[in-house]
């Protein structure tokens, strides 16, 4: 992976905690304890996006590419993450084309997308789920079978061809006699990729020559190392054998389109205690107030607004959150992880928080501007699930791009506080038209609220 999900701006500032009145002049009598969870219930997503290829350029229907034609496909890509994709040396057992462990990198070392032919980091693999017998002459091979899933279990491990050792070995041809893999930059965070089985693209065999063509495969965009499969230990059973066997797409495309979506972390944040009608963090419709919000928004950080609190609108107490429970170690929450926090807080007073939505440019997620009411109108202390009353802000502070894969989104940017300038109000995401599509938030976070 390029980098972390976070940058050490995300970690936030440890043990920041304050509060407006003096311990040793204050006749405040408190009317209750609080404990706060704030919990990432998002799913995480394995891909980021994800999809089939199975019409070669020029045909009007489904099949192999023959030798002489390719498929293609566009993808969108951030610069944290990597392509991988599988199909089918057809006229063997199961043997497959595919990248190594980190995948297809879309973007150099400095960051700029790529336009290059990228076929030296493809590989022929042997899916270790069905003995070998000879390409194109074997009673199995996938040109001879009687039908799909034919030949016997091998009950092995994915490995490189060139270094099977067991059963029944054969001289195939140099990766780059077969195939050709390209990836050309279109614009913005889009690729062009071409998989093209090359038209001399030819087997020897006991039988003579024979053509070797490629079947219809999946493909994904990920971070991290290559989700498909690990070299050395058995297929997944998510769908490579059926690709490697039977140049079927079916389950392994099934099984993607399931795990692909953007995966939203939580950055580190801060919260506050203030009084009834006062807005500390932000206001509705009005510009940032400078205080801190930006870099919480833009980039998890919440050093700045973590040292204003003492100064902020109304508030009595307030501190960082940006260790999960369970850590020994500050760090954003991803989903299955929370932050939890305790205070004390007495009739009229509100709750007030923000953690920005990872995987952004300025979204954050909080409170209404005035914050949570910690007790009912009978002076009776608020206690479950106030999830209702947590949303989506759009800080206005940053341009947004796509998540995940915008160049200046958290995940991707080269650097803190970068992106375009917006100078707009802090509004609800709901009500903004950028053209992208964001999870609701009951989807992301749960927020309780225990009366002690």
């Amino acid at each position: 992976m390029k980098k972390l999900i976070f940058g050490a701006a995300l970690l936030g500032l440890v043990g920041v905690s304050c509060s407006n009145d003096d311990d040793n002049t204050s006749n405040t009598t408190t009317n209750g304890s609080f404990t706060v969870t704030i919990e990432n219930v998002a799913p995480l997503n394995t891909f980021l996006k994800s999809g089939i290829f199975n019409t070669p350029v020029g045909d009007s229907s489904p099949g192999p590419a023959t030798p002489g034609k390719r498929y293609e496909f566009t993808v969108d890509a951030g610069q944290s993450q990597s392509l991988s994709f599988v199909t089918m040396l057809a006229a063997t057992n199961d043997a497959f084309f595919a990248p190594g462990n980190e995948g297809i990198a879309l973007y150099d070392e400095n960051g700029n997308p790529i336009t290059a032919d990228v076929t030296d980091q493809v590989y022929l693999w042997d899916a270790g789920t069905e003995v070998n017998e000879e390409p194109a002459v074997g009673p199995n091979t996938v040109t001879n079978q009687s039908g799909p899933n034919t030949g016997v279990d091998e009950n092995g491990n994915v490995l490189l061809m060139s270094a099977v050792t067991n059963g029944e070995t054969f001289a195939f041809p140099p990766v780059n006699e077969i195939i050709s893999v390209s990836v050309t930059h279109q614009s913005g965070t889009q690729f062009l990729i071409s998989i093209e089985d090359l038209a001399g693209a030819e087997l020897s065999t006991s039988m003579g020559t024979r053509v070797a063509p490629l079947s219809p495969g999946v493909y994904v965009v990920h971070g991290g190392d290559n989700p498909l499969f690990t070299e050395g230990e058995p297929d997944l059973g998510q769908g490579i054998e059926n690709i490697a066997e039977d140049g079927d797409v079916t389950n392994l495309g099934t099984y993607t389109a399931a795990n692909t979506g953007v995966t939203y972390p939580a950055s580190p944040g801060v919260w506050v205690v203030n009084t009834e009608g006062t807005n500390p963090l932000f206001t509705e419709g009005v510009v940032d107030y400078g205080d801190g919000i930006e870099a919480i928004a833009e980039d998890g950080n919440t050093a700045i607004l973590g040292a204003n609190i003492l100064n902020l609108s109304g508030v009595m107490d307030g501190a960082i959150m940006n260790t999960p429970v369970g850590s020994n170690n500050p760090g954003p929450i991803l989903p299955g992880s929370s932050y939890q926090f305790t205070f004390d807080a007495e009739v009229g007073d509100n709750l007030s928080f923000v953690n920005m939505l990872a995987a952004t440019n300025d979204v954050f997620i909080g409170t209404s501007d005035q914050g949570i009411a910690l007790f009912d109108t009978n002076g009776n202390a608020i206690s479950g699930d106030v999830t209702d009353e947590i949303y989506f802000w759009d800080a206005g502070t940053e341009v947004n791009e796509e998540p995940a894969i915008g160049p200046n989104t958290v995940t991707n940017q080269s650097g803190a506080d970068t992106g375009l300038d917006e100078n707009n109000a802090v509004q609800l995401l709901s009500n903004v038209n950028d053209g992208f599509t964001y999870p609701s938030v009951d989807t992301v976070i749960k927020v309780t609220i225990s009366a002690n």
